[in-house]
């Protein structure tokens, strides 16, 4: 035989299998155009010249490594698919003559153009559309930069190098799994895993309780810091959850169903039951994959749309007031010439500060345990002890609330958000008395929701009495002879304005850095940019992941689909000769379609549940404290993903039964 033989052997085999060859041809040609155009994207000199840009490189650089690795993966487990749908054939040819040097060849040839027709498809795909997918990032961001048009080779080679690499692997994986198993074993590859599967109450246990984990850590954790190290625990435990419930767990609720005579004896149900018992083994992992994929697609893209649309919100979180100066171990008399370096500012710029907000405090970090504070260096902490103290002269909480409350020199006013008990406290040796629980505080700039430990603001005597608990911290390079002066104020003017102000207000404090002022000059028009590049970014990526999970699962469902059309085929064909019409057969398939294809969906939506308190605390990390907002996305895009899932039903249930039929 020529090599030419092979290669129209290939082609003819392909073209022949189109049914399951074009939706992987496709997926693939998906995947790596999404690849190549991330990496390129993040490859372009324009996000050099664009503020927030190093920080939009990683969050792409990051995609890309997500998206390959998702390669690997997806491609291997659609490859299986492809291959038992190809046994029985290969097992044919095999017996007709083909020995399995031929089979790995024709096999290779297969490989070789599926191969070529993906990267090459792809690539062309990623080069046509990735001035397009630069252009709407840029519009993402609210970003006017010159686009480098250019085709980086970098990119190219990436991309090229990879999934070929995958494509190789398969190969070998395909020909080792021919060289092992004889043609008998190819021909009757279809009929494996039709024994009942025996209940495994043990691991149907262990499901259960992975999820009632992984759901309690959602629930319970409170902490943003806290739920940033539990995430993934819980997320690997959901994981090993559902992959358990759906091999063992829905094995042991069919065969509840079957021993309930009033359900298990009516003709669409028992048909649909004992098959789906029969062969639930085979089509678990496949369930709980399109269940986690979809979990995906519904987290990542509720998630980033919330942030794009709550920018604004999560931007007025960050920073209150539009300029903020922040001033360390300051004291009266650099109070006084960082308010007049202000006052100048606004004088000589002709601009009015508005709702301005001043004070000066002390802060610091520390264990808590009972009623003991123990301050401690910011590294290898128990996040759950670990707190924030805010100390606050009384003569700024009276000035602030407008109150006259006094103090004794062991006496102090406390207040936290999750509230506290505590008749006494220590800190560092020195015991108070907490003469007040107060139920609500004066807004302090910087604090909020967004807190990644819990803070416990503490009223003292006077300035000096906080002086001398901030000198407790002898990791501190020299003696503290002031406190954190944060002043923060809104102005009237335009953009331009409030911008051009902000830079000249950071330019003085530069030049009066020889009088030892340690100032710092926030503003929320140059915040806006880095958040808009970050979470813009993150949207970006969001769809970019999205549409490849969608996909994902979309093809997923597509060969289970198949695959059980085809182990169906034979059975429902003897049903009809025994007697059974159309229109029950029908009936039957619908329930069991129906069944077990929305049981991943219905999976999904109460794992998005669970999984929502936990994720509210990661979104107030990014400064999104707007729980409505996120809600309200999350059910739309529950909604809208419920929707295009539905389509997919229609489509691939068509295709079912078609092949039964």
């Amino acid at each position: 035989m020529n090599k030419g033989f092979y290669h129209k052997l290939a082609a003819n085999n392909i073209k022949k299998n189109k049914r399951v060859y074009i939706p992987y041809i496709l997926a693939g040609i998906f995947t790596t155009m999404m690849y190549y155009m991330l990496n390129s994207i993040s490859l372009n000199e324009g996000l050099d010249h664009m503020s927030g840009g190093a920080s939009l490189k990683i969050i792409l650089n990051l995609g890309c490594w997500v998206i390959g690795i998702f390669a690997v993966i997806f491609l291997f487990y659609t490859n299986r698919f492809l291959m038992k749908q190809r046994q029985k054939e290969i097992g044919l040819l095999n017996i007709l003559g083909m020995n399995k040097g031929h089979i790995g060849k024709m096999l290779f040839c297969e490989a070789l153009q599926i191969a070529l027709i993906i990267i090459v498809g792809g690539l062309v795909g990623g080069l046509l559309l990735n001035r397009l997918m630069f252009l709407l990032l840029l519009k993402l961001l609210n970003f006017s930069v010159t686009l480098k048009s250019a085709i980086y080779g970098k990119a190219l080679l990436s991309t090229i190098c990879l999934f070929a690499a995958i494509f190789l692997v398969i190969l070998a994986s395909n020909l080792h799994q021919i060289h092992l198993t004889n043609p008998i074993d190819l021909l009757k590859g279809g009929q494996r895993g039709e024994r009942e599967p025996k209940t495994k109450w043990l691991l149907a246990l262990v499901g259960v309780i992975c999820l009632g984990i992984g759901y309690t850590i959602s629930i319970v954790t409170k902490s943003p810091l806290d739920a940033m190290m539990l995430f993934f625990v819980a997320v690997l435990l959901v994981i090993i959850g559902t992959y358990a419930l759906f091999t063992a767990g829905s094995i042991a609720i069919l065969k509840l169903l079957r021993k309930n005579p009033g359900y298990y004896y009516q003709t669409k149900h028992f048909i649909s039951v004992s098959g789906m018992i029969y062969r639930m083994k085979q089509n678990a992992v496949g369930l709980a994959n399109i269940c986690i994929l979809s979990t995906a697609v519904l987290v990542m893209i509720s998630g980033t749309v919330s942030l794009y649309v709550g920018q604004e919100d999560a931007l007025k979180t960050r920073y209150p007031r539009e300029v903020q100066v922040t001033g360390y171990d300051i004291n009266e008399e650099k109070k006084q010439i960082v308010n007049s370096v202000v006052e100048e500012t606004l004088k000589d710029r002709q601009m009015e500060a508005v709702n301005p907000f001043t004070i000066s405090m002390g802060s610091m970090v520390a264990y808590k345990e009972g009623s003991k504070f123990e301050i401690t260096e910011l590294q290898d902490f128990n996040s759950s002890q670990l707190k924030e103290i805010c100390l606050i002269p009384l003569e700024e909480y009276n000035r602030l609330e407008h109150k006259e409350e006094t103090l004794n020199p062991d006496e102090i006013m406390m207040y936290s958000k999750n509230g506290s008990g505590d008749s006494h406290i220590t800190l560092e040796g020195d015991t108070f008395r907490v003469k007040k629980h107060l139920d609500h505080l004066f807004e302090t700039e910087g604090t909020g929701d967004q807190e990644l430990i819990e803070v416990y603001y503490l009223i003292f005597p006077d300035a000096d009495a906080v002086r001398k608990q901030m000198q407790k911290q002898d990791f501190k390079e020299a003696n503290l002879n002031g406190l954190m002066y944060n002043y923060g104020f809104d102005l009237k003017g335009n953009e331009n304005e409030i911008r051009d102000f902000e830079s000249d207000l950071k330019t003085r404090f530069e030049q009066n850095a020889d009088q030892d002022l340690a100032v710092y000059v926030e503003g929320r028009l140059s915040g806006r940019e880095d958040f808009y590049s970050v979470y813009g970014g993150l949207f970006f990526i969001g769809i970019f992941l999205g549409l490849v999970f969608l996909m994902a699962t979309v093809l997923i469902i597509y060969y289970k689909q198949i695959s059980e059309g085809y182990d169906d085929k034979e059975r429902f064909a003897i049903m009809q000769k025994v007697g059974m019409s159309k229109k029950e057969i029908r009936s039957s398939i619908r329930s069991q379609v129906l069944t077990v294809f929305f049981l991943p969906l219905v999976m999904a939506v109460i794992h998005i549940a669970f999984a929502f308190p936990i994720v509210t605390r990661l979104m107030a990390i990014m400064n999104l404290t707007n729980v409505g907002l996120f809600a309200a996305c999350t059910l739309g895009v529950i909604m809208v993903f419920g929707v295009l899932y539905g389509i997919v039903y229609g489509v691939t249930a068509r295709t079912y039964y078609k092949i039964v039929e």
